[in-house]
């Protein structure tokens, strides 16, 4: 795909402090791309590099085929035909929503007549799935989410090809966020803008884009689709930024790890011998054990520690004190230690949907599943 926006070797500093380093990153002409980092990393620092708001030190930044910034390049932030929407909207408090959305538009319409602006601010409103009559309102007279659609309409009238969006929705509750987040999504998605949202809320980020970018103290760690940066990271700070991970030291010989669970597939990897593994808690399977005694067809046992409710879920914390033999035909080098006394007494956090009569003192048996991915660094 074509890219939309190009950083290539870019830097920033403000005095000692090195905020970016070397970045590079492609995002696809109309796609949506979420970079995620946590306070600090140099996600707002890297949208304000886009838009036009600071020059970089070094590197070059492309916007639809032109160069916006580098060496004999800094285009100015207004003409460079980003649309922009902060945090907190920046709205005017003294306009209406009509008149807030007007100053968004180009001078054409502005200068046109009013039942012209008037018609442009209602197609922009019903754009963002608000009626024509919150045109006569206030900024105080919406609730948050409301007043993120009117910042993200009026930023649309100015019939951008690329929306920057700086945490838009960190200030919602958990119901009107997801809602927002939606019509925002179904809207850039509909006009077919090219979008980057900075969040440091994992599962927005997961849930928005189709290209994810993980920042960490100013370097690029992975970029890629959410799904395959969620189940192979390639190092243990971006699994564990994303999301729970059950880290645990394991050996691994020809496709297979022996751990504190038992015999677990991992996904290709040239790592051999001692390292550690990753799996996410749902890859964990949980039953309870019959009489208290241990499930033979488990790849472990142990007993609940504390039970974390969350609804439709409940997080159990487990510690392992049984495990099973090594499985049939699994690859042991001379002198290292089976899977039944490797890492005795390991506490695991799993998932199960449902309480399930699951409680403090529970005997429970822990099967993964799935793949699991490897690390040469121990937990």
């Amino acid at each position: 795909m074509t890219a939309a926006i190009e950083l290539s070797g870019v830097n920033k500093s403000f005095g000692s402090s090195r905020i970016l380093e070397d970045i590079a990153l492609s995002v696809p002409e109309g796609s949506r791309t979420v970079v995620v980092g946590s306070s600090g990393s140099g996600k707002t620092t890297l949208l304000r590099l886009i838009s036009g708001f600071e020059l970089p030190d070094s590197g070059t930044i492309s916007v639809l085929g032109r160069t916006v910034a580098g060496p004999g390049a800094a285009v100015a932030a207004h003409r460079r035909g980003i649309g922009f929407v902060a945090q907190d909207g920046a709205l005017f408090p003294h306009l209406t929503v009509g008149q807030n959305i007007a100053f968004g538009l180009g001078p054409a319409l502005r200068g046109g007549t009013r039942k012209q602006r008037a018609r442009a601010v209602s197609e922009l409103l019903e754009m963002v799935s608000l009626r024509p009559d919150f045109a006569a309102r206030r900024p105080d007279e919406l609730s948050g989410g409301q007043q993120q659609r009117v910042a993200l309409a009026r930023a649309l009238a100015r019939q951008p090809r690329v929306m920057l969006l700086d945490e838009p929705f960190s200030s919602l509750d958990a119901g009107l966020r997801a809602a927002t987040r939606d019509i925002v999504a179904e809207t850039l998605e509909r006009v077919g803008i090219t979008t980057v949202l900075v969040t440091h809320d994992q599962a927005e980020a997961m849930s928005f884009a189709h290209q994810l970018a993980v920042l960490r103290d100013g370097n690029l760690c992975q970029v890629g689709p959410p799904r395959e940066v969620y189940w192979r990271p390639v190092d243990l700070f971006t699994a564990r930024f994303l999301g729970d991970a059950v880290v645990l030291p394991a050996t691994i010989s020809d496709g297979f790890a022996a751990c504190a669970l038992g015999t677990v597939a991992v996904a290709p990897t040239s790592l051999r011998g001692d390292a550690c593994i990753m799996l996410r808690p749902e890859q964990i399977m949980v039953e309870h054990c019959e009489s208290g005694g241990a499930d033979s067809a488990a790849s472990c046992t142990g007993q609940v520690e504390a039970v974390d409710f969350y609804g439709p879920e409940v997080q159990l914390a487990v510690r392992l004190f049984c495990v099973g033999a090594p499985a049939s035909g699994f690859p042991q080098s001379p002198g290292t230690q089976s899977p039944g006394t490797q890492s005795p007494g390991t506490l695991v956090h799993v998932r199960q949907h449902g309480t399930m009569g699951t409680v403090v003192g529970s005997r429970v048996s822990l099967t993964a599943r799935g793949t699991a991915t490897a690390f040469a660094a121990r937990p």
